[in-house]
């Protein structure tokens, strides 16, 4: 199954997500052990949804962005110009 994953960089590391299965979650030094913490993760979560008879999501996942202006936002692209 395909799911997509979401990265953040930390101060130390990164953390990542599945974007379709918010409850996997995990964190590693890099992207790649991220990544790999985050297969772990989700096998684990799965024995855990399977044991309490509930439902794995099935990605269906739109992602698009956006643009929000924010104050912070325009005051610095003020003092640029």
């Amino acid at each position: 199954m395909q799911f997509t994953a979401c990265y953040t960089k930390l101060e130390h590391g990164y953390m990542g997500q599945l974007l379709e299965w918010p409850n996997v979650i995990t964190s590693g030094e890099d992207i790649d052990d991220c990544e790999e913490m985050l297969k772990d993760a989700a096998h684990e979560m799965e024995l855990a949804y399977i044991e309490d008879g509930d439902e794995i999501p099935h990605p269906s996942l739109i992602v698009k962005p956006i643009s929000i202006p924010l104050q912070k936002e325009e005051a610095l692209l003020a003092n640029v110009g």
